[in-house]
């Protein structure tokens, strides 16, 4: 009988090495996959542990590029303040504008995605558009009165310019699905329940595009991040050639008023 201890198996479908071989997703690292496979379809891969078909490609990539950079968000403010302060950690300044990717920036990819998602599980798909825009009614009817992700936008109060493009991508790729069906039909019909009329915003229609490919709606927060990591090395590297950091601190660091909490 063998006194040797179990060797310990950690089993994965993604990255493993030897001294002399790469190997990611079942594939030679350098053979099968450098200089022959696009990042975006690689980050696709990675998740979904298939190789997305071009259209599914284009569709993706789409996203990625729509969510990569929104001027002076929140994200790239912290980004570019944190390499202000520690202009020796650039991973900090990344950080730290991907941690300010929630609710209402960024986050509403995943919000999105996940409410139509949920309320799709719960229906069967209607057959035609005065059928979705019947569904529609009834989903935003029974948010009574609560946010509906997607809907709205700070900047882009009429039609976020994203959104018809990235419908019109999908749409000509076949891969117009339900998620966007349903999302386009709000769209449609809130003004009814609402009382007023707001556009489809582009990360929100991101995510519905996402779930429309198959992708875990549990992670479409991670591809939003996946694009703004992009964007925010951009604003670093912006930072470090035209710096507007310092003046951005100064202006309300100067401006700063005590306010007697009592009062």
């Amino acid at each position: 009988m063998s006194t040797e201890p179990a060797v310990p198996s950690f089993p994965t479908s993604l990255g493993t090495s030897t001294a002399d071989e790469i190997r990611l997703l079942g594939q030679d690292l350098t053979a099968d996959l450098m200089g022959k496979v696009g990042f975006g379809e690689l980050a696709f891969w990675l998740v979904a542990l298939r190789r997305p078909t071009p259209s599914e490609t284009r569709v993706f990539e789409a996203v990625l590029v729509a969510l990569a950079d929104h001027g002076f968000t929140p994200t790239a403010i912290a980004a570019r303040l944190t390499y202000l302060s520690a202009p020796d950690s650039l991973q900090g300044a990344l950080a730290a504008g991907l941690l300010g990717g929630g609710s209402r920036f960024l986050g509403v990819t995943e919000d999105c995605g996940m409410f139509l998602h949920e309320a799709l599980e719960r229906h069967d798909l209607p057959t035609d558009e005065a059928g979705w825009d019947e569904f529609a009614l009834e989903v935003v009817r029974g948010v009574q009165g609560k946010f509906i992700p997607g809907l709205g936008h700070p900047v882009h109060k009429v039609q976020d310019p994203r959104t018809p493009v990235l419908i019109g991508i999908a749409r000509e790729e076949g891969l117009e699905g339900p998620h966007l069906k349903l999302f386009q039909a709000i769209g449609r019909v809130h003004e009814q329940v609402l009382g007023r009329k707001l556009p489809l915003n582009g990360a929100g229609v991101c995510g519905a595009a996402l779930a429309d490919l198959g992708l875990p709606v549990e992670l479409l927060r991670g591809f939003a991040l996946l694009a703004r990591a992009a964007g925010l090395l951009g604003q670093i590297a912006e930072e470090r050639r035209r710096p507007i950091g310092m003046d951005a601190y100064l202006t309300v660091d100067r401006n700063a008023v005590y306010v007697d909490p009592e009062t």
